[in-house]
């Protein structure tokens, strides 16, 4: 019979020191390691009001060269109480050797967006360079986001081109890095 292990032999890390050496590419995102939370609001056009939301975020690493990336948020109430469950994605950030970035996230809602971008000090900016689409899915032909980061606190910015809208403008969260 087959026995399971114990234990992952190759486990995720999000704080620098534990877990496995970081691959020497990641260098430029390595700040990005860690859990963040915090608050944000969104509006867009096509939506009847702005909203109110909070985010965790993770990004980790077993060693090689990419983040593995998290993300998911949800409606909060004027006093910050829960409403429901929002957005969520997952997927991967590779750093290149010139510190160019290539990112692919994938959305529960039939969204997968490929991105490039470039990573300097304290900012990132990626912009989507494909957009793939199930058939159900609402129709998003580009995406921009700008993560700012200032020690312990992170600002992101998300702009988005979506059902017959330009790019502009949809959200903005201001996390903080949660104790390990």
């Amino acid at each position: 019979m087959f026995e399971l292990p114990q234990e992952n032999p190759y486990p995720d890390s999000h704080v620098l020191g534990e877990g496995p050496e970081p691959h020497p590419l990641l260098r430029p995102v390595l700040p990005l390691l860690g859990r963040w939370h915090g608050r944000g609001r969104g509006e867009y056009p096509t939506l009847e009001q702005d909203f109110r939301y909070e985010q965790e975020v993770t990004f980790s690493h077993d060693g090689r060269p990419f983040l593995r990336y998290e993300a998911r948020a949800w409606l909060i109430d004027a006093s910050g109480t829960p409403v429901r469950p929002a957005g969520r994605e997952a997927g991967w950030w590779r750093v290149t050797p010139d510190a160019s970035l290539e990112v692919v996230l994938a959305h529960p809602t039939g969204i997968v967006e490929t991105y490039v971008g470039r990573v300097s000090d304290t900012e990132i900016e990626i912009e989507t360079k494909e957009v793939a689409l199930t058939p159900l899915a609402k129709e998003v032909t580009g995406t921009r986001r700008h993560y700012a980061l200032r020690g312990e606190e992170m600002t992101v910015t998300h702009d988005m081109a979506a059902v017959g809208q330009p790019l502009q403008h949809h959200l903005k969260a201001h996390l903080r890095r949660r104790p390990s």
